[in-house]
């Protein structure tokens, strides 16, 4: 399996307004193990194994537990999630997965849980990670071996 088209390559400007979009991310409030959890598991959802081998592994670095990551797509069934993780986490699902928009439940638990600011920045993070992980599987990009 060979990578298709290389986006930053071909098309640099648009490349780097969705780099624009990450280092915006970047710049927020959300803590690392947020940013983490939302990209492991849009990525997880969404079948990016680039953006999985780099962001379990981004997230290892940081101090996230392999326990955590090995659980994250069973996340309802354990204990090892906070109230804000478990509302981010259902978000993170609904959002990734649209065409089943986001329920009332699920928007309304994760604005009882996090403030507005930090809720847009979730929803922005969101939407950031579903991009890279269709430019990823779009262009058939690999994770090193």
């Amino acid at each position: 399996m060979a990578t298709r088209i290389r986006i930053d390559q071909v098309e640099p400007a648009g490349y780097k307004a969705v780099l624009g979009m990450e280092k915006f991310i970047e710049s927020t409030s959300l803590t690392r193990t947020h940013k983490d959890l939302i990209k492991i598991r849009a990525s997880q959802i969404n079948g990016c194994a680039f953006c999985i081998d780099m962001h379990t592994k981004e997230a290892r670095k940081a101090g996230e537990t392999e326990q955590r990551i090995y659980a994250l797509n069973a996340w309802r069934d354990t204990t090892f999630y906070s109230e804000e993780e478990r509302a981010i986490l259902a978000l993170t699902e609904e959002v990734t997965l649209i065409s089943g928009h986001v329920s009332d439940e699920t928007y309304d638990q994760a604005a009882k849980v996090l403030d507005a600011t930090y809720l847009a920045q979730v929803i922005l993070s969101i939407i950031t990670i579903n991009v890279w992980n269709r430019i990823g599987i779009t262009t058939k990009l690999l994770p090193a071996s």
